[in-house]
């Protein structure tokens, strides 16, 4: 297995729109001629749109974009603009003349109480395509969906971390899968590896434990409504949009070994599949593939965040490590 860039899963193209004065941001992941789409969603608070169209039994076998987005329901509204640059170009089915690229999403909660009062529009999704085409910074850290996130909000935002954006793929006999993952979670960020919490919620200097926490005692009221782990996974896997589905609810795996707790009632978790088709594969080593890089992609947010909006980050616990 060899590690690559996300950037390196093609023909797909990555962009973010991201605006830090506000704390929010776009993530945007397209396929020109359609790819076979599929997804899981497990949290009970999710900010979804058109994903009933990619159930297995439903028509619309491909999709041209996913868009990934924080400002809570608001938005939603991100995937309007990439629709609109994508039929700019032609992108999408044709269907009495018009041109209708079809893009799912998903959003996130990033109303942070030290930033901005904007959230994204149509603009954050027509910039985050048009960075997409254009090859622009696909960063990963404070960057895109993952501008405003953060993690470990069982007391709320006083004794949370801040969380981010995180993309890892790899490459293994000419199969290529990647994520990419925007990490807002209510619980903890763990280190699969050590069992450390890496990052989570706080208290006089050491970190809560939010799964043990909530074993013993009540979370507060406060902490609800302000999550959701959201991404796609990308790759070049010639497979049905039944089994990309499959892929989608296997992936929750990868966020299950680094956040706990995960798939709560305050979080949406909502990960997506779009499948190129170009190479055969084994159904069973993809979804231990999808499972690899969504929990990478998950570190790789936290590790790469920089402390904003008065949220410590990763870097500055562990600075010395």
């Amino acid at each position: 297995m060899k590690s690559i860039d996300i950037r390196e899963v093609t023909p797909f193209l990555y962009g973010h729109c991201t605006d830090e004065e506000n704390g929010t941001g776009t993530t945007v992941i397209i396929h020109e001629t359609g790819a076979v789409g599929g997804v899981s969603v497990q949290g009970r608070a999710p900010g979804t749109r058109e994903t009933d169209l990619l159930k297995s039994e439903n028509t619309v076998q491909n999709i041209h974009a996913v868009t990934l987005s924080g400002g809570s329901a608001f938005g939603l509204e991100a995937a309007g603009g990439v629709m609109n640059y994508l039929s700019e170009r032609k992108i999408g089915f044709e269907l009495l003349g018009n041109t209708i690229p079809i893009v799912p999403g998903a959003i996130l909660f990033d109303f942070l109480p030290f930033s901005g009062d904007a959230w994204p529009d149509s603009s954050y999704g027509y910039e985050a395509a048009h960075q997409a085409f254009h090859r622009g910074n696909f960063a990963s850290g404070n960057a895109g969906a993952g501008t405003g996130a953060a993690v470990g909000k069982m007391k709320g935002y006083d004794s949370a971390m801040k969380g981010g954006f995180g993309s890892c793929a790899v490459e293994v006999n000419g199969l290529r899968v990647g994520a990419c993952i925007a990490v807002n979670a209510f619980g903890d960020i763990i280190d699969p590896e050590t069992g450390r919490i890496i990052a989570g919620a706080r208290e006089n200097g050491s970190f809560l434990d939010t799964a043990k926490s909530i074993r013993e005692m009540d979370p507060p009221d406060g902490a609800g409504g302000m999550n959701t782990t959201i991404g796609c996974i990308t790759t070049n896997a010639n497979i049905t949009k039944s089994e990309a589905n499959h892929i989608a609810s296997a992936a929750h795996d990868g966020l299950a070994r680094c956040i706990r707790p995960v798939h709560t009632v305050m979080d949406g978790d909502a990960l997506f599949v779009m499948a190129g088709g170009e190479v055969d594969v084994s159904l069973l080593q993809l979804s231990a593939l999808a499972v690899h890089v969504v929990e990478q992609a998950v570190l790789t947010a936290v590790r790469k965040a920089t402390g904003a909006y008065q949220l410590p980050a990763f870097q500055d616990l562990f600075k010395q490590e």
